[in-house]
């Protein structure tokens, strides 16, 4: 965050939703110039979908947030909101702790590691003859590759070849998005999985056994072995963004949903709000206007001024939605097995990704191993069941007390937990949590041509972008654009490349 007073002076910039990528870009406009920001939020709540559930004390992170990034950026900016545990976590709160990373998969009611790595452990769990069709597979792959991946099927086989791909990718991906794989363009892998491949999972366990990871921003995402996490969870970070955003002269006003904007020749002038809780509409007149709201939700807000196409490729984007049901417990049933010491015998797991066949829950989180402050009464067991579905089909449209029996049924019925240990329960859920890469998603260029046509508007975030981006990559794309106003700068490639580059995503010259 530099301090840079060359902007135009005396303007405001109207940025709507007050998620990561809203908020990094109305500090920066604040730390970097003289134009005021004004941040509508639509809900009640500060962090988007990187924001933290407050229940009875017990926090529930939504979705998961590893706090880590290949951007050094990033990383200082981190570091100057929330410092590194460099004092006693205890006489401090805010703060970041340093956590260990573990992900598994649960399959055939036994864990694997994640990435699949071929351990006495893996070869043991999978048998003989599974593992000998994987290995086939692969060299298979390996001399006879898709050449043109259209799909993410053809992303996943290409670098796990097809027995593997069937055996730990397909039917946890088609639960997360809810259609085949082979009707999901293959741009989520590249943007998800990035450069990870079984030659590279294997180079990096071999590496671990030899040396200490010395530096994470040469590793690829999905393998990081430590990463840092607010002591209260991610909502943390965004909160304390929020209050200096306040300090420092600019507004966030929450429960304001954004009606419609005011286009007039290549430029938005003013943006209707409503009151969510009044029904007021007010009208806001700005300089720039950052958009972080749902692409299809901009597109009709902007309203006749939009060209039809562009209309009607808006309408067909697509949105995954996700329900969280948290279980307080007095206990997990299935235990550590592992060489990694934790309270009460507690799995250490971050997360596991739930690859049984015969239930529909995706994921599950244990909180008490991202913060043990993340829960009241550390004897108990604190997680998070993770669904993910359409807003308003039947299974988003169960009762609480309905998702709430479903998750516990599910997760007694693989082993994870008994039901009689069940202390109490809440349901969160979250519309709009994953831009698909399906529908008229092959076409957004259409959408981003128009948008990019109005050049006081910037689109940034996950959902602004319509694009799957990690935290990180969402506050480097609101920082491009405060480059961009700034330097006047009527080109907006530089925040579209964000999360498309390769080599943010892997080591030069490999």
């Amino acid at each position: 965050m530099i301090n840079n007073n060359s902007a135009p002076s005396g303007k405001k910039a109207i940025i709507i939703g007050a998620g990561p990528a809203g908020l990094t870009a109305a500090l920066e406009l604040l730390e970097r110039t003289d134009i005021k920001p004004v941040v509508f939020e639509m809900s009640d709540d500060i962090g988007g979908i990187s924001k933290t559930v407050n229940y009875k004390g017990n926090r529930i992170d939504i979705g998961g947030h590893r706090f880590f990034s290949k951007s050094e950026k990033v990383m200082e900016w981190w570091d100057a909101i929330l410092p590194k545990d460099n004092v006693d976590p205890d006489a401090q709160d805010k703060v970041m702790l340093t956590r260990n990373r573990l992900s598994r998969i649960y399959y055939l009611r036994k864990f694997f590691s994640y990435p699949v790595t071929l351990s006495v452990e893996t070869l043991k769990n999978l048998g003989l003859v599974r593992v000998l069709k994987i290995g086939i597979s692969y060299v298979k792959i390996r001399f006879f590759p898709i050449k043109n991946e259209k799909s993410l099927e053809d992303f996943f086989v290409n670098r796990f070849g097809r027995e593997l791909y069937l055996t730990f990718f397909k039917d946890y991906t088609e639960k997360l998005w809810g259609v085949e794989c082979s009707k999901i363009s293959a741009d989520w892998g590249a943007q998800r999985v990035k450069g990870l491949s079984v030659s590279r999972a294997i180079i990096h366990g071999l590496k671990s056994i030899f040396q200490k990871q010395k530096d994470q921003k040469k590793v690829e995402t999905s393998l990081i072995d430590k990463f840092y996490y607010p002591k209260f969870g991610p909502g943390q970070m965004w909160e304390e963004v929020a209050k200096r955003i306040k300090e420092k002269g600019g507004e966030v006003r929450l429960g304001r949903r954004v009606v419609s904007l005011t286009r007039e020749g290549e430029r938005i002038v003013g943006v209707k709000t409503r009151d969510e809780k009044t029904g007021l509409i007010e009208k806001t007149a700005g300089d720039y206007f950052i958009s972080t709201m749902p692409v299809r939700g901009l597109v009709r807000a902007i309203g006749d001024a939009v060209p039809a196409e562009v209309k009607e490729m808006a309408e067909g984007l697509v949105y995954r939605d996700f329900v969280t049901v948290g279980l307080l417990l007095r206990e997990l049933k299935i235990k550590n097995t592992t060489k990694i010491k934790t309270l009460n015998d507690l799995i250490p797991d971050n997360w596991m990704y739930i690859q049984e066949r015969d239930v529909k829950l995706g994921r599950v989180q244990v909180f008490n191993n991202w913060s043990p402050y993340m829960v009241v009464d550390k004897n108990t067991v604190w997680i998070g069941l993770e669904y993910f579905c359409n807003q308003g089909d039947s299974f988003w449209n169960k009762t609480d007390e309905e998702l709430g029996r479903i998750g516990t049924e599910e997760l007694s019925r693989i082993g994870i937990i008994r039901e009689e240990d069940v202390l109490d329960k809440v349901i969160i859920k979250m519309p709009k949590a994953y831009p698909a890469y399906f529908g008229t998603y092959d076409q957004f260029d259409k959408i981003r041509n128009y948008t990019d046509g109005i050049e006081n508007l910037f689109l940034i975030g996950r959902n602004g972008m319509h694009r799957y981006n990690n935290m990180d990559h969402s506050m480097l794309a609101a920082m491009a654009a405060v480059d961009n106003i700034i330097g006047g700068i009527k080109t907006k490639d530089n925040i579209w490349q964000v999360n498309a580059e390769k080599d943010y995503h892997e080591e030069k010259g490999k």
